[in-house]
């Protein structure tokens, strides 16, 4: 009989949504440092992209995809991994959508590279949770 060889994360799952957080801000203030002011368009009016937003949007991410990712395990046969990986990849395309709402090309590459970031951790940090 062939041995299960999906090894559970060494980092317990409360902690992807932390990674996600600390990375957003890691993005944010590098892209800070470089000069860029994130403003996102919001309707008819522009809206700032401030390091708390940045911090509390990827914590709420992670949590989200916690939830999601103890459902697919839950309703898939053999933890799901590969439907997990599929959702977060729709997801992030969804996310994507919002990205490029930046106001200027510099704070449209900023928020890209804040998505893909996020989603790439919460993906990978989730995936054997």
């Amino acid at each position: 009989m062939a041995e299960n060889l999906v090894t559970r994360s060494p980092w317990p799952a409360w902690t992807v949504p932390l990674a996600a957080a600390v990375a957003a801000v890691a993005v944010w203030l590098v892209g800070a440092a470089l000069g860029v002011d994130p403003e996102a368009q919001a309707g008819a009016s522009t809206q700032p992209v401030t390091v708390v937003a940045a911090a509390v949007v990827a914590l709420v991410a992670g949590f989200a995809g916690w939830g999601a990712r103890a459902l697919v395990a839950r309703l898939t046969k053999g933890g799901g991994e590969v439907a997990w990986l599929l959702l977060c990849g729709a997801a992030l395309l969804v996310s994507l959508t919002g990205a490029a709402s930046g106001t200027t090309p510099a704070t449209v590459a900023l928020l890209v590279t804040e998505h893909l970031v996020v989603g790439v951790i919460v993906a990978l940090g989730l995936r054997r949770a």
